[in-house]
């Protein structure tokens, strides 16, 4: 048999105290929210992706310095919180920017076009600079395009050991201004929408973890949405409560082209390059560089602190009626787990999400890959069964899962 176990404790973004005490009735005394199943099945499976996060454990980088004749800004290290992150430090490096330019000549080069580079190059031309991009990838060949892409700022934020005052106020700036630009974004034409989250649990949590307190101490107040406890009988899902949220959905196919044709229709330059060495970036033209190039900053750059963080989804056939993200972890009767997320996109149902610290190999990893599938056909199983809490899992061909946080990294 199948059964929920919780979530309530992973940093999944936002946290939040509950905002409503859940019904203790039986199931189905109350009316159900009344949401679409998953179709989950082999022949609806139509890609799997990998993208290495680059990830640095004392965070983010945003600083300037001199580099010969010119002005380096560094703008990297997102971790998994690229796309929630990208535009509040792309402003807090177009200021650093600003400081060191010249009226004479406000021609920057910016490396990298994953929503790192095009963010921070959009907010250099909403100051005025003519922006040049030298990238080796563009859309949808980035980093970026790979990415689980919710609004998910402190995904990688609470892990930080070597935080400091100085680096809290830039987070809290950048937040800040991401999740205004973001909303002003929303809509069909960028592929940003609002959508409901729910998170399977079997117990009532009082207390938070040391890191969901962490990050509520690292967010300002107002960002730190609540969610809504639903009781039995209330929800469709294999748990005996959910969880309810809401928080933002980006959809990088649509978000990063978008963007690109931003940068392009306000002047901005793309040029394909590969810098291989310093000496090969003094070559450059524009006096003050940009480098968002993410993991190449460990080469190029010499950061020895940046490590990957392998991320895998694989999506299915999109659903046009399935509109929430759900995350949960169904237990076997053996006592198996088999972690769930689903993010529904319009180019597919994106399913799991790994974060396997310094693998650096792209290639998909085919065990993860099938329990994945599997996992996600159980709960499929479940939610269209007349009797969604009694149903046999192939429990035998699942074995063993990593531990939950390797699953539960959401972001680029």
């Amino acid at each position: 048999m199948l059964k929920a176990s919780g979530l309530a404790a992973l940093g999944l973004g936002f946290t939040g105290c509950a905002t409503r005490t859940p019904s203790l009735l039986q199931p189905g005394t109350n009316p159900r929210i009344q949401l679409a199943s998953l179709n989950a099945s082999w022949n609806r499976v139509i890609r799997t992706t990998v993208g290495l996060r680059p990830y640095r454990p004392s965070g983010f980088v945003v600083r300037a310095e001199k580099l010969d004749n010119k002005t380096l800004v560094h703008n990297y290290g997102h971790g998994g919180a690229g796309h929630s992150l990208a535009w509040g430090t792309g402003s807090l490096a177009a200021d650093l920017v600003s400081e060191a330019a010249t009226q004479s000549d406000r021609r920057v080069a910016v490396l990298g076009c994953g929503v790192v580079g095009l963010t921070a190059a959009r907010q250099l031309q909403r100051r005025g600079f003519e922006v040049t991009i030298y990238t080796l990838s563009v859309p949808p060949n980035t980093t970026s395009d790979k990415a689980w892409a919710g609004f998910t700022p402190t995904s990688r934020a609470v892990a930080i050991g070597g935080r400091t005052p100085a680096w809290d106020t830039q987070f809290r700036q950048a937040v800040e201004i991401s999740y205004r630009e973001l909303q002003l974004l929303a809509g069909p034409n960028y592929g940003i929408t609002w959508i409901d989250d729910y998170a399977m649990t079997d117990e009532v949590r009082v207390s938070r973890s040391p890191e969901a307190r962490a990050e509520a101490g690292l967010l300002p107040a107002h960002l730190q949405m609540g969610t809504e406890l639903l009781g039995p009988g209330e929800h469709p899902f294999p748990s005996t409560y959910v969880n309810r949220g809401t928080r933002m959905r980006i959809e990088p196919s649509i978000y990063l082209e978008a963007l690109v044709r931003d940068v392009t229709q306000f002047g901005g330059r793309i040029v394909i390059r590969k810098f291989d060495t310093l000496p090969d970036l003094m070559s450059l033209p524009e006096p003050i560089v940009v480098n968002s190039t993410g993991l190449g900053s460990r080469t190029l750059f010499g950061d020895e602190e940046l490590t990957p963080v392998k991320g895998q989804l694989t999506f299915l056939v999109p659903q046009p009626e399935l509109n929430y993200i759900l995350f949960g972890v169904l237990r076997t009767s053996e006592g198996g787990l088999m972690p769930i997320t689903v993010m529904p996109r319009r180019d597919g149902i994106a399913l799991g999400t790994t974060g396997e610290r310094g693998v650096w190999t792209l290639e998909p990893d085919e065990e993860t890959r099938r329990r994945t599938v599997e996992a996600h056909i159980a709960l499929s199983n479940i939610m269209r069964s007349p009797r969604p809490h009694t149903v046999v899992a192939r429990s035998q061909r699942l074995g063993k899962v990593p531990a939950l946080e390797t699953f539960f990294d959401l972001e680029s």
